[in-house]
C-alpha cells in the first residue's frame, strides 16, 4: 500500500467517524530535521550493519513481533534492509525493505517495506555503535497525526543508560515514553536461523 492509499483510507475512516486508534487529533511535533540531516548524511555508512529492535510504540504495520533483527546494507545512497524475527504465532518471518532519501527533498529518510507503505524515517539520535532513537510521524490535514517510535540496539540487549538517553530524546518531543513496549530478544531467539530465511 503506498502513502496516497493509506492517506485515502485514513481520510475515509475520519469521515466515517471510525478513526483508527493510532491516529490522534493534533499535529506532528517539530523536529529539527534539517540539522539532523546535515549531521547524519556524511555518516550514513556508519549506520549500516545489524540493528536489533529493543522497544517500540504500538505499530499495526509491524508484522514481526519478537526477536526482531534488521540488517542494513548501504550502497552509498540508500539502504537495503532485511528484517527477520517471529510473528505473533511464533513463525519465523522475513521482510525486505529500503530506506532512502525522501523523494520530495524533505530532510529525512523514507522507509518502505514490501506490502506496506512508505513513511518518514527520522534518526533522532544515534552513536552508530550502541543505540538509535527512531521516529516516524505523518500528519493528516494538520488535524490528525500518526506516529511510531523505536529504540534500536546493536546487540539483543541495551545498556540502561542508552535506554534512558533515548527516552529523554522522545520526552523532549513530548512523546509519551510509557507507550514503549520492549521487544522480546535474548536467548530464546535463534538469530542464525533467521539470517537464512
Amino acid at each position: 500500500m503506498n502513502s496516497l492509499a493509506i492517506l485515502l483510507v485514513l481520510v475515509a475512516a475520519v469521515a466515517a467517524d471510525k478513526i483508527p486508534d493510532f491516529v490522534v487529533p493534533g499535529q506532528c511535533p517539530a523536529v529539527y530535521e534539517s540539522k539532523l540531516w546535515a549531521e547524519q548524511v556524511p555518516k550514513h555508512a556508519n549506520y549500516a550493519g545489524v540493528w536489533y529492535e529493543f522497544a517500540l510504540t504500538n505499530n499495526p504495520y509491524q508484522l514481526i513481533n519478537k526477536c526482531v533483527r534488521n540488517e542494513y546494507f548501504f550502497d552509498g545512497n540508500q539502504f537495503e534492509v532485511k528484517s527477520t524475527g517471529l510473528n505473533g504465532y511464533g513463525k519465523l518471518v522475513k521482510r525486505n525493505g529500503r530506506v532512502y532519501p525522501n523523494p520530495f527533498g524533505e530532510p529525512h529518510l523514507t522507509i518502505d517495506y514490501e506490502n506496506s507503505f512508505a513513511a518518514p524515517y527520522v534518526i533522532l539520535d544515534t552513536d552508530y555503535s550502541n543505540f538509535a532513537c527512531l521516529y516516524s510521524c505523518m500528519s493528516f490535514n494538520n488535524l490528525y497525526y500518526s506516529d511510531f517510535a523505536f529504540i534500536f540496539s546493536r546487540s539483543p540487549s541495551l545498556d540502561d543508560k542508552f535506554v534512558k538517553h533515548c527516552e529523554a530524546v522522545f520526552r523532549n518531543l513530548k512523546v509519551d515514553t510509557s507507550r514503549f513496549q520492549q521487544t522480546v530478544q535474548g536467548y530464546s531467539c535463534d538469530y542464525d536461523a533467521q539470517k537464512y530465511l
